[in-house]
């Protein structure tokens, strides 16, 4: 293969970079978009006593703007300047109030590869009710407007095989704890 970026100009910058790429693809030149977007973190926080996680739900503009409700998630968001497991750590106490100690990195994906530069980090962490310190719900200022409820493992994974598990960062995390913990979505 000889593929390239033959050039790069911006259509548009602000918390996102809009780009409009020249490419030689297979032999080819091209013209693609891309949206440059900062790489974030994502985490499932899991009570295993009681064999439930925090999920969270929370407006968001795209599925808004599809007509589709708001989406069972994952905690998450973005961290540039700090370690991905920080900003897991940091976005768990700010949207579901929970003080995580230990985050177990399961892995990054990139999410839409062939648009963005968006990558996610992903995270599992274990909480008791003793880490509930804070009442979660998002940053102020930041207009995120968060509910959180408790579910269930059980329950979340029979979402996740009927399709409405549509949040793909928790789609990918629920899988990733069924494989290392099992017994935690066993039924009562």
């Amino acid at each position: 293969m000889n593929d390239a970026i033959l050039g790069s100009r911006i259509l548009y910058q602000g918390w996102l970079t809009l780009r409009m790429l020249q490419l030689r693809l297979s032999g080819d030149e091209c013209e693609r978009t891309l949206i440059e977007h900062p790489s974030g973190s994502a985490l499932l926080a899991f009570d295993p006593a009681r064999r439930v996680a925090t999920v969270l739900t929370q407006t968001r503009y795209a599925p808004l703007f599809l007509g589709v409700p708001p989406l069972a998630e994952a905690v998450g968001g973005v961290g540039e300047a700090e370690p991905p497991a920080e900003t897991a750590r940091r976005e768990a106490l700010e949207e579901i109030g929970l003080s995580l100690h230990a985050v177990e990195p399961v892995g990054h994906v990139w999410m839409t590869p062939s648009t963005t530069t968006e990558r996610v980090h992903l995270f599992l962490a274990e909480y008791g009710p003793e880490d509930r310190i804070e009442q979660g719900g998002g940053a102020a200022g930041e207009q995120e407007d968060i509910a959180f409820s408790e579910r269930p493992l059980a329950e979340l994974w029979a979402d996740t095989q009927s399709g409405r598990v549509t949040d793909a960062k928790l789609f990918m995390l629920l899988h990733a704890l069924r494989v290392r913990r099992p017994d935690l979505f066993e039924a009562d």
